[in-house]
This record gives C-alpha cells, structure tokens and sequence, in this order.
C-alpha cells in the first residue's frame, strides 16, 4: 500500500468519555478515518504509525445534524469513523498524538 495513502487515512483520533471507557474495558481505540478508508487501510494505517497488533476494525458513517442558522437551514459534513480493537498487552499513547 502507497506510504501517503496510509497517512491520509486516519485524520483525528476520538477522544471522549465512551471512548476512554473503550480504552480500558476492551483495549479499543477510536478514530476519525478518510470518507474512502476501508477497514483493510485503517488497519495498515494504524499498524504503520503506531507500531501496534490491530486484532479487529469496526467502520461507520456518522450522518451529519441538520442545524438551523439564522432562520436558514443547513447541514453540517458527513464523516467517517473508526473502532479499532488493538490484541493484548498492546496500547497507544493518545497524548503523544494529539
């Protein structure tokens, strides 16, 4: 797989209350991933970057909300998100990250 294409997969990783519960329970990682990623890039993208053993990866679209502004309607973007199962005894340093 092209080295730059793998780079521009993952964009953010997530960073929340659920997502930190993820880290812990079940060793699972989240991601914000290109709208053209697919499960085999985000996998190779991880692996690459982060010198890890990614066991499984989950993707889904998350629909953008409808917002009103100034009587107007609008849409905010679509985007793309990923859950990334890492095998045991493996962890990421999110704060090295970001």
């Amino acid at each position: 797989m092209n080295q730059e294409r793998l780079l521009m997969v993952l964009k953010a990783p997530l960073v929340s209350e659920k997502t930190s519960r993820l880290q812990g329970s079940a060793n699972q990682y989240a991601f914000e991933v290109a709208q053209t990623a697919t499960k085999i890039e985000v996998k190779a993208a991880v692996e690459h970057l982060f010198k890890v053993k990614v066991e499984s990866v989950r993707v889904l679209n998350v629909k953008g909300k409808t917002k009103a502004f100034r009587n107007r309607m609008g849409q905010r973007q679509d985007w793309r998100k990923a859950y990334v199962r890492l095998a045991s005894g493996q962890s990421i340093d999110l704060g090295a990250a970001v």
